[in-house]
């Protein structure tokens, strides 16, 4: 049975992109993915993460990536909820996934706080018979969910090395990073708008907005 793990990285930070990452392996080979290490991304170092995703690839049948740009995100958290929007947002680009990989299962990593839901959503969308199996923590349940979950992290990495190439150091691209605060007040300071890879939908991006215009008043 052909059996697929999907995650993503980048849910939250107010820069830079999502990515969601599968992986589609034979269930026999699962336990070669626990003899690796895989774990939780999160509970990875950079080195560790991008040495496993190597390993991880060699081991598995496929794998797949969706990316989600800043102002797609923007387009759907602006039009109602965030929250519900950005499941919504999330669950096709899980379908999407499976939908190359193929399997007859699939575990993935629920955004939604009702994971059965989530799960019905993407099965919806999946256009085959495929059982979806979402819960919360699936990351650190599932080796396959691990798996996808550290191809998605280095993947992520990688597109936000080349953004800082392009855009200046802004550290982390989480709202609770100093680096990342100083250089969107630095950046509104010199021009005119957030670029392109900011989440303008963000409630920090709007406060920021608001004391831009305050201070000139």
């Amino acid at each position: 049975m052909i059996v697929t793990g999907v995650d993503d990285a980048g849910r939250g930070p107010v820069i830079g992109p999502m990515v969601i990452a599968g992986v589609a392996i034979s269930d026999e080979k699962i336990k070669d993915l626990k003899s690796i290490g895989v774990k939780d991304s999160k509970l990875l170092s950079p080195r560790s993460r991008t040495i496993l995703a190597s390993q991880i690839v060699s081991i598995v049948l496929n794998n797949a990536y969706a990316k989600v740009e800043p102002s797609e995100i923007d387009q759907v958290v602006n039009k109602g909820r965030r929250l519900e929007g950005l499941n919504l947002l999330e669950a096709k680009c899980m379908a999407q996934v499976i939908t190359e990989l193929r399997p007859e299962l699939a575990y993935v990593d629920a955004s939604d706080v009702i994971p059965e839901r989530f799960g019905r959503t993407i099965s919806d969308m999946v256009p085959f018979k495929v059982r979806v199996i979402a819960e919360h923590h699936a990351d650190r349940n599932y080796p396959v969910v691990s798996a996808a979950s550290i191809l998605a992290k280095v993947r992520r990495d990688e597109l936000i090395e080349l953004l800082k190439e392009e855009y200046g150091e802004f550290g982390s691209g989480y709202v609770t990073d100093p680096v990342t605060m100083n250089y969107l007040r630095r950046w509104l300071k010199e021009h005119s708008d957030f670029p392109p890879i900011v989440r303008k939908s963000w409630k920090t991006v709007g406060k920021l907005m608001q004391e831009r215009t305050q201070s000139k008043l």
